[in-house]
């Protein structure tokens, strides 16, 4: 079985590159993606490139120019979001069937999760950011629920990649988490989500002049504020508080924060493991994912989610973190 990006030889990202009017020097670097395919590209007489070339099948068209017409809104309202370059007059191009896009590149390093400025200006970035996230709303770009990225992923696996003899412990653990989670957002509505990042992780953030620099929205989505939020905290409860704390400290400097929301984190790092899973399942046929994903889908892993999934489960039955 061939895949879509078998054909992708270092002679057609070059190929592709000058189709779509840049003037390639032959340097090309492959970048660490898998969902999508990146490249550093040389260009003459001018800064090398990042040059994206869209997994075919995932966004339509109207989606992906979505995602760029938000980069490029938040870069107006001042905020520091590597947006897509224009070339000809657009951000999306398309050649060998690939739909593409260049970005600047940038350099920086991952915010320091336990340095509390670096919180604190994550903070104030995601206030201006969600900002800008509620003044318009998605037209294509789909929608944050449970349904899409817990209960249907943990019946997926169930039905096609959880070995027999794990059946009943993965069926009666996704009950429970389901019921959990549920109810825990169950006082969430789709209609008072807002255009958010999506996957908001520090592999996303590039920390420069005391500045957060917000790369790939690749995973914008509708959804609720906390979503952009809550992947910064780790460590214990009391850690994770304190991390909260000057999170929402900067966040309120330009933004109401709804604090009903913190009892949603739990729920949607739960719903985040799962989807996880079901994503590495569904691109198995990419040979970059067995590369690089050795260890999924043997019966140990299974055993090993199972346990995780109950650690978890029992998170789900704490009291909601204190916003101090």
């Amino acid at each position: 079985m061939t895949h879509p990006y078998d054909g992708l030889t270092p002679d057609c990202v070059i190929s592709c590159v000058e189709a779509i009017g840049l003037r390639c020097d032959l340097r090309l670097l492959a970048l660490n993606s898998y969902e999508n395919r990146v490249y550093q590209v040389g260009i003459e007489d001018a800064e090398p490139v990042i040059v994206k070339f869209y997994r075919p099948g995932r966004w339509t068209r109207e989606q992906i120019q979505e995602e760029h017409t938000f980069a490029q809104e938040l870069v107006e309202q001042g905020l520091s979001v590597v947006a897509p370059m224009e070339i000809g007059g657009h951000t999306l191009n398309e050649a060998e069937g690939f739909l593409i896009a260049a970005f600047p590149r940038r350099g920086g390093h991952a915010p320091e999760l336990d340095n509390f400025d670096h919180l604190l200006g994550l903070g104030r970035t995601l206030g201006r950011l969600h900002g800008a996230g509620q003044a318009a709303t998605f037209q294509t770009r789909i929608d944050y629920s449970l349904e899409r990225w817990l209960i249907e992923p943990l019946d997926y696996l169930g039905r096609h990649w959880v070995p027999s003899d794990l059946h009943t412990a993965w069926d009666s653990l996704g009950r429970d988490l389901i019921d959990r989670a549920t109810r825990l957002m169950a006082d969430y509505s789709p209609d008072e989500g807002i255009r958010l990042h999506g996957d908001c992780h520090v592999g996303n953030i590039l920390w420069r002049d005391d500045t957060p620099h917000f790369v790939d929205l690749d995973d914008c989505v509708t959804g609720p504020a906390i979503q952009d939020l809550w992947m910064f905290l780790s460590g214990d409860r009391s850690q994770r508080e304190l991390q909260l704390a000057e999170l929402v400290a900067g966040y309120e400097e330009f933004n109401d924060f709804d604090t009903r929301e913190i009892k949603w984190i739990e729920a949607l790092r739960t719903a985040r493991m799962v989807y996880y899973s079901a994503w590495l399942a569904r691109r198995w046929d990419d040979p970059a994912f067995p590369a690089a994903f050795p260890w999924f889908g043997q019966d140990r892993y299974w055993a090993d989610q199972i346990l995780a999934l109950r650690e978890q489960l029992a998170l789900l039955e704490e009291e909601p973190l204190r916003l101090l």
